[in-house]
């Protein structure tokens, strides 16, 4: 019989077998590397790294430091249904191009190492009960085959031991690409569109629930999941993304 020590083994022979003959590449250039999921050091250097100070509420980057508590000029104008959010990298240059892969199902390390940095990213302090990625309408999931919001929430849950669970929220009505609206009008897009399963298996009702995305724009769309999201129960609502796109008005 395999004891541990052999079943460890055996994984190690495996993943080197895999390495041997899928060898590591940085998603962005292809470059050889170490190990899977991770970006080489040129490629690391041209992301924008999104740090203190910003917005608690939307995790809009700030020019200049206005405390920890400081919330955007959006923000104190028109509130967000969730209550916080957090992104790795601002939405430019290699960052909008590793999104554009994820989208497109291109480049095999670009979920692990998204998903790993959002996992890396998730504040300490806040507490999360359960992970919830944005959901696709059946037939964006249809033409599209995958939901990359599910893809890296699968990671995130992986590398934090959090529960992730994608049949929370549903998308009821397809929506238009929200690419060059503005933000009332992306709100008034996404207004109706989500609703909670009704016969869900994991009970949300008083759990803290994270969002799952690849990229924060206005916040209308995590606000819409988050406002049904409350409507059924969730005590709290925050949002990880991947990248922070900056103001939009």
């Amino acid at each position: 019989m395999l004891d541990q020590r052999h079943f460890r083994l055996l994984a190690q022979t495996g993943k080197a077998v895999a390495d041997f003959l899928l060898p590591p590449r940085c998603p962005a250039c292809a470059c050889r590397l170490m190990e899977h999921g991770a970006l080489c050091g040129a490629c690391w250097a041209k992301l924008t790294m999104i740090a203190r100070p910003f917005c608690c509420r939307c995790g809009l980057a700030f020019d200049v430091d206005a405390g920890s508590d400081a919330i955007c000029g959006a923000c104190i104008q028109t509130p967000p249904d969730f209550d916080w959010a957090r992104a790795v990298v601002e939405y430019d240059g290699l960052a909008r191009d590793l999104v554009l892969k994820l989208k497109h199902g291109a480049g095999g390390g670009v979920v692990p190492l998204l998903g790993g940095l959002m996992a890396a990213s998730l504040p300490s302090e806040k507490q999360t009960d359960l992970l919830v990625p944005i959901p696709l309408h059946r037939r964006r999931l249809l033409k599209r085959r995958f939901n990359q919001s599910l893809l890296l929430a699968s990671v995130v849950a992986r590398k934090t031991g959090l529960v992730a669970d994608p049949f929370v929220l549903e998308r009821i009505r397809p929506t238009p690409s929200q690419g060059k609206l503005g933000r009332k009008d992306r709100d008034k897009n996404v207004r109706g569109a989500f609703q909670v399963r009704l016969q869900q298996k994991t009970p949300i009702a008083g759990k803290r629930i994270l969002l799952i995305d690849d990229v924060l724009t206005t916040g209308a769309t995590a606000s819409a999941c988050a406002r049904e999201l409350k409507k059924a129960g969730a005590s709290e609502v925050g949002v990880l993304v991947f990248a922070r796109v900056g103001a939009i008005r």
